[in-house]
């Protein structure tokens, strides 16, 4: 059973948002987590980047969320 050309972009930006989301979460959560004060210094230097991958994940999800809702009406 072949899928639709439109059902494998949906399902690429379903993985992309988890991905970026679950990569922004983790960068953001390391500081807390690590017990190395060298990998401690360094996450906390890159919070910004977590931001942005948390951001656009997120985006990602809530553009796949419209798609299937307004494929549901």
């Amino acid at each position: 059973m072949a899928s639709s050309p439109q059902s494998k972009q949906d399902s690429e930006l379903l993985l992309k948002g988890t991905v970026c989301a679950l990569i922004g979460a983790i960068i953001l959560l390391a500081p807390y987590v690590a017990r190395s004060p060298d990998v401690r210094e360094l996450m906390a230097q890159v919070y910004l980047v977590g931001w942005f991958a948390l951001v656009l994940g997120c985006a990602f999800l809530l553009r796949y969320g419209l798609i299937r809702w307004r494929g549901r009406r």
